[in-house]
C-alpha cells in the first residue's frame, strides 16, 4: 500500500521515466494477476488506481497503454471470482479515472485524452460491461460489478457527472454505433431485473444506469417506432416496480440534529395495504434513483408519446398513487418530491398542445396530487418543528424554493376546484386564528404555531401562483383565491407568517400592480365585489399599509425588516408604481417623518444595515420630483441629526449614543447618495451637504479614527459620494466645487488603522481622481496642497501594511506591476531627471533592498509550485521586476537551481533560458504578451520532473 501509494504520487508529479512508467505498468498487472486474490480490498484499489493514472498519463506516449482494456479481458477470462472481480474494478476504475480531470494534467490534455478514449475503448467497456451483467445473475454480490462501471461509462459519454439538482443536461449523447446494443429491449430489461433481485447499494446503480438510458438522444432510434418500443419498455419496467407484489412493513428512525423520530413511511402504490412500501424503495438511495427515472419521462419525452403506450393509462394512476404517498412523507422525501413535482408540471403544461382524443387522466389525478401536496405541508406542521430551522421548509428558503417551483402550474391546471379548495381549507385556519388573536384567554402557544405554520404555507402556495400569471398567460375568470388573505392579512403579525405575507405581495405586485396595472382590469371588478378593493390604487394602498406597519412592528426582525424593504424599493423603482406611491399619505408620511420615533428599526443596532435601503428608497421617491424645497423638507429628520451632532462638545463626541447616532446618519446618507443618479439630483444633495456640514466628517474622523466600526460606514458614504456614476459629478466649467469635493475627501489621515478603511479610503481616492471633475493641473498652479497631500498619504497608507501582509493577500499583482513599472519607466530605462515621486520610490528601495527581489521569489513561487487561476495577472509583474534589475532575476534564478537535485539542474538552465527568449527591455504589451506566452511554457517544462 504504502509503495503504491508512493508511485501514484511520482506518476502524478511527472517524476517518472516513461520506460519507468511501462516497467511500473507491466509489473502491476503481473503482481494483481498473482497475488491480487489474496489482498485486502484497498491495496487492491489503490494498485488499479496506479494502473489507471499511469494508462491516462502515457496514453499518448506509447501504445502499449492503450492495451489496458485486453488485459483487463484477461482477468475476466480466468476461472476465479477474485480475478473475475479485479478485472472489472480495472475497467471500473479506468472509465472514473478518464471521467476526472487530474492535478498535474493540464485541462486541454485530459480532454484529449477523454476524448481518445471514448473513440477508442468506450464501446468495448460497455458491451464487456453488458455480457459481464449476464454471466453475473447468479452472483449478485460480486465485487467490482459492472453496474458500477456501465454507470461510470455514461459519466464519461456525457463528459460531466450529470447534475441531481438540475434537468437541463436533457439528453445523453450516446454515439450513434452504439445504437444496436441501446435499443435492443435486454439492455434495459437487464437493469430492471438487477434492481428487483439486488440489495443497495447495487440496485441503486442500476437506477442510475435506467435514469442515463431514459435520457438518451432521440437521434439514436433509426424511427418513431423504435423510440416507442424504447419508451413502452421503460413504462413497463417503472409500472413493475409501483405494483409489485413484494411488500415489507418498516419503519425509519430518523436521527435529526437534536433528536430522532420514527417516522413510518407510505410511499406504497394505491392499493389500501397501509404503511408498507414496495421493497427496494425502502432504501432512500434507491427511492430518489427512481424519482430521478420518472422526472425524465416528461423531460425526455412528450406527453403525446407517453398517451400512445398502451399502458399509459395504469402507468399515470400508479405515479400519481406514488407521488401522493411520497407527499405524505415529507420529511424522508423532500429532497426527492422535486422530481415528481416537475414531472406533473410538465405535464400540465404539455396538455394545450395536445392534439387527438385520448384522454390524458391529468384532469382526474392532478387534483388529488394538489390538495395531497397541501395537506402534507399541514401535516408537517402539525408533526411539529426541530430545533434545526434548516430541517423546517418554511425556513428553508432553497427546500421552499424548490417545491414551490412546480407546484404552481398544478394549481394552475384545474384552477377554479384548486382555488376553492385552497380558500375551503383557509377560511376556519384564519378564524381560528382572528379568534386567538382577540380572546384574553391564554391557549396552547403550540396550537398557535400549528395555526401560523399553515397560514405561512398558504400564502407562500398562493404568492408561487401569482408569480407564476404571465407565464400561463391566465386570466382570473374563476373566484381567485387570495380576496381572503387581502380581507384579513392586517391581523397576521408573526414573524415566519410576516415574510411569507411580505412575497406574496412582492409577487403580486410585479403582476398586477406593476405598470401594465390597468383600471378596468376583470381582476379589479371581482375584488370590488369581494373586498371593495376599486381599482388598482385602493390596492396599492393596502401593500403600502402593510409595509408601514411592519417598519413600526418588527424592531426585533431583521429578516422581515429586510423583506419589507426589499418590497418597498421594488414598488418604487416601477416607473409606473413608483410615480403612484407619491400620491398617498402613508408615503407622503414616511418622506417627511422618518424619524427613530416613527421608525423604531433605525434605533436598534441589528437592523442597522438596513437604513442603507430604507434612505436608499426614500432617495429613489424624493427625487422622482423635480421640487428642490420638497428635498430639503424631506432631509430634515437627518438634519436635526447633523446639528445635534455637531452642537457636541468634543469633551462628549466619544460617547457611544454620539458613535451609534453617527454611525446612522452615515448610513442613512450613503442611502440618499446611492439614489442620486443625475447631475440634479446629485446637486441637491451636495449643495445641502456642501460646505455647511462637511466639518462634522473631518471631525468625527478625528475623534474615531482608532474605530473601524465608525470609520467604515463613514469612509462607504464618502466613496459613495464621490463616485462619478452615470456622470452625476458634472459641475459647471466655472464652478469650483470639483476641486472643493477633492479637497474634503482627501482630508482624511487614516493611514494608521484597519485595512478595511485603509482600503476604502484608497477606494474615495482612486474614484476621486477618475471622476473627471478635477482639473489637477489647478493645484499646482495655485499652490493648493491638497493633491499632493493626497497622494503622500496615500502611498504612506500602503507603506505602513507590513510586507508580509501585503504578500498574504495575493490579489495585488496589478498594483505591484504598476509601481515596478514605474520604477522601471522613470528611474531604469529615464531619458530625463526623474521627478520628485520618482526619486521619492528610488530612495525608499534603497532603504529596503529586499522589497522588490522578495516579491519577484514569491511570484516565481506562486507560478512554479502552485495552482494558479490567473497566469497572466502574475506575468505582468513578474516582467516588470526581472527588467528592473538583471542581477536579482539571475541571484534568484542561481537559488532556485541550486535547490534542485543536480541530475535536473543542466535541463531547467535551459527552461530560464528560454523564458526570456524575444523578450526585450521594455514594457509595451507587445513585449508583454510575448514574456506571458513564455512564462506558460516555462512552468509546464519546469514541473515536467
Amino acid at each position: 500500500m504504502l509503495a503504491s501509494s508512493s508511485l501514484l504520487k511520482q506518476v502524478t508529479d511527472h517524476s517518472l521515466s516513461l520506460q519507468l512508467r511501462l516497467d511500473i505498468r507491466n509489473y502491476v498487472i503481473s503482481y494483481l494477476a498473482t497475488r491480487g486474490p489474496d489482498l485486502q480490498n484497498f491495496v487492491t484499489g489503490s494498485l488499479i488506481q496506479l494502473l489507471c493514472r499511469i494508462t491516462k498519463f502515457g496514453w499518448f506516449e506509447d501504445d502499449i497503454f492503450k492495451e489496458v482494456v485486453n488485459d483487463s479481458t484477461g482477468f475476466l477470462s480466468q476461472a476465479t471470482p477474485e480475478h473475475y472481480s479485479i478485472g472489472l474494478k480495472i475497467l471500473n476504475q479506468l472509465v472514473s479515472e478518464m471521467n476526472q480531470p487530474n492535478p498535474g494534467l493540464p485541462l486541454s490534455h485530459h480532454r484529449r485524452v477523454a476524448t481518445s478514449f471514448k473513440d477508442q475503448a468506450l464501446y468495448q467497456i460497455f458491451q464487456i460491461s453488458l455480457t459481464s451483467l449476464s454471466n453475473l445473475k447468479s452472483d449478485r454480490n460480486m465485487q467490482g460489478s459492472p453496474l458500477s462501471c456501465i454507470a461510470g461509462v455514461c459519466h464519461l459519454i456525457f463528459g460531466t457527472s450529470l447534475d441531481e439538482s438540475s434537468d437541463e443536461f436533457g439528453t445523453i449523447q450516446i454515439p450513434a454505433s452504439w445504437k444496436v446494443v441501446i435499443v435492443d429491449p435486454s439492455t434495459v430489461q437487464i437493469f430492471f431485473d438487477y434492481y428487483g433481485s439486488c440489495e443497495p447499494p447495487l440496485s441503486k446503480e442500476a437506477l442510475e444506469c435506467l435514469v442515463r438510458l431514459a435520457s438518451v438522444r432521440r437521434s439514436v432510434f433509426t424511427d418513431d417506432s423504435t423510440r416507442s418500443k424504447f419508451l413502452a419498455h421503460l413504462m413497463a419496467g417503472t409500472k413493475e416496480i409501483l405494483q409489485t407484489a413484494k411488500f415489507v412493513d418498516i419503519k425509519y428512525k430518523m436521527k435529526m440534529i437534536m433528536n430522532e423520530v420514527e417516522m413510518a413511511c407510505k410511499i406504497v402504490e394505491d392499493s389500501g395495504e397501509g404503511d408498507q412500501v414496495s421493497e427496494g424503495l425502502t432504501d432512500h438511495d434507491n427511492y430518489h434513483e427512481f424519482c430521478r427515472l420518472l422526472g425524465r419521462f416528461k423531460v425526455n419525452y412528450q406527453l403525446s408519446e407517453l398517451l400512445n403506450v398502451d399502458i399509459y393509462s395504469e402507468w399515470i394512476r400508479l405515479v400519481a398513487g406514488f407521488t401522493t404517498k411520497s407527499l405524505q412523507s415529507w420529511q424522508w422525501a423532500s429532497s426527492s418530491v422535486y422530481y415528481l413535482l416537475g414531472l406533473w408540471s410538465r405535464l400540465v403544461t404539455s396538455v394545450p398542445y395536445l392534439k387527438g382524443d385520448t384522454p390524458s387522466l391529468l384532469e382526474e389525478t392532478v387534483p388529488k396530487i394538489t390538495e395531497g401536496f397541501i395537506t402534507s405541508r399541514f401535516n408537517s406542521i402539525q408533526a411539529g418543528f426541530p430545533d434545526d430551522l434548516t430541517e423546517n421548509p418554511l425556513d428553508n428558503v432553497e427546500l421552499l424554493q424548490d417545491q414551490l417551483e412546480c407546484f404552481p402550474y398544478l394549481c394552475r391546471f384545474q384552477y377554479e376546484s384548486s382555488s376553492l379548495y385552497i380558500i375551503k381549507i383557509m377560511e376556519p385556519i384564519l378564524q381560528a386564528y382572528r379568534d386567538r388573536a382577540i380572546s384574553s384567554v391564554v391557549g396552547d402557544a403550540n396550537e398557535l404555531i400549528v395555526i401560523e405554520g399553515q397560514l405561512a404555507w398558504l400564502v407562500h402556495i398562493i404568492a408561487a401562483i401569482l408569480k407564476i400569471r404571465q407565464t400561463m398567460g391566465c386570466r382570473y375568470h374563476h373566484y381567485p383565491p387570495f380576496p381572503t388573505l387581502f380581507k384579513r392579512y392586517q391581523e397576521i403579525s408573526k414573524q415566519r407568517l410576516d415574510r411569507a405575507i411580505i412575497t406574496f405581495f412582492q409577487n403580486f405586485r410585479k403582476s398586477y400592480v406593476g405598470d401594465q396595472a390597468m383600471h378596468s382590469s376583470k381582476l379589479y371588478s371581482r375584488l370590488s365585489e369581494l373586498l371593495g378593493l376599486s381599482d388598482h390604487l385602493v390596492l396599492l394602498n393596502a401593500i403600502v399599509g402593510k409595509i408601514m406597519t411592519n417598519l413600526k412592528c418588527y424592531t426585533e426582525s431583521e429578516e422581515v425588516i429586510e423583506h419589507t424593504l426589499t418590497l418597498f424599493f421594488e414598488l418604487a423603482s416601477g416607473y409606473m408604481s413608483g410615480k403612484l406611491l407619491l400620491k398617498f399619505d402613508t408615503v407622503k408620511f414616511i418622506i417627511g417623518n422618518h424619524t427613530r420615533e416613527n421608525f423604531p428599526f433605525l434605533e436598534d443596532y441589528r437592523c442597522s444595515r438596513n437604513r442603507t435601503s430604507f434612505y436608499y428608497t426614500i432617495g429613489y421617491l424624493v427625487f422622482m420630483e423635480d421640487s428642490p424645497v420638497k428635498f430639503k423638507s424631506s432631509m430634515d429628520p437627518l438634519l436635526q441629526v447633523i446639528l445635534r451632532l455637531e452642537s457636541t462638545p468634543d469633551a462628549a463626541f466619544r460617547t457611544d449614543s454620539v458613535k451609534y447616532s453617527f454611525i446612522g446618519l452615515m448610513r442613512d446618507l450613503r442611502g440618499i447618495a446611492m439614489a442620486t443618479n443625475s447631475r440634479r439630483t446629485y446637486g441637491l444633495l451636495f449643495d445641502w451637504l456642501y460646505p455647511a456640514h462637511m466639518p462634522l466628517l473631518l471631525k468625527a474622523i478625528t475623534h474615531w479614527s482608532d474605530t473601524p466600526e465608525v470609520t467604515t460606514p463613514l469612509l462607504k458614504f464618502m466613496a459613495e459620494f464621490v463616485y462619478n456614476k452615470t456622470q452625476r459629478l458634472t459641475f459647471d466649467s466655472s464652478s469650483p466645487n470639483g476641486i472643493l469635493l477633492f479637497r474634503e475627501v482627501s482630508n482624511s489621515d487614516i493611514y494608521g488603522n484597519k485595512y478595511k478603511g485603509i482600503w476604502i479610503s484608497l477606494t474615495i481616492l482612486s474614484r476621486a481622481l477618475s471622476g473627471n471633475y478635477v482639473n489637477f493641473g489647478v493645484f499646482e498652479l495655485y499652490g493648493d496642497r491638497a493633491l499632493a497631500e493626497a497622494l503622500d498619504i496615500a502611498l504612506k497608507m500602503t507603506l505602513s501594511i507590513p510586507l508580509v501582509d501585503v504578500l498574504a493577500f495575493r490579489k495585488c499583482a496589478t498594483a505591484i506591476d504598476n509601481l515596478a513599472g514605474f520604477y522601471f519607466n522613470n528611474i531604469t530605462m529615464a531619458e530625463s531627471p526623474p521627478s520628485q515621486s520618482a526619486l521619492n520610490l528610488a530612495r525608499h528601495i534603497v532603504d529596503c533592498p529586499n522589497l522588490f527581489p522578495e516579491i519577484l521569489k514569491t511570484l516565481f513561487e506562486l507560478v512554479l509550485f502552485e495552482d494558479t487561476g490567473n497566469q497572466w495577472s502574475l506575468s505582468r509583474p513578474m516582467l516588470s521586476l526581472i527588467l528592473i534589475s538583471e542581477q536579482v532575476f539571475n541571484d534568484l534564478k542561481a537559488q532556485i537551481l541550486t535547490s534542485k537535485p543536480a541530475d535536473q539542474q543542466q535541463r531547467l538552465v535551459v527552461c530560464f533560458d528560454k523564458l526570456m527568449t524575444d523578450v526585450n527591455r521594455s514594457l509595451d504589451s507587445r513585449n508583454r504578451d510575448k514574456f506571458t506566452q513564455n512564462l506558460t511554457m516555462f512552468r509546464h517544462e519546469f514541473r515536467v520532473k
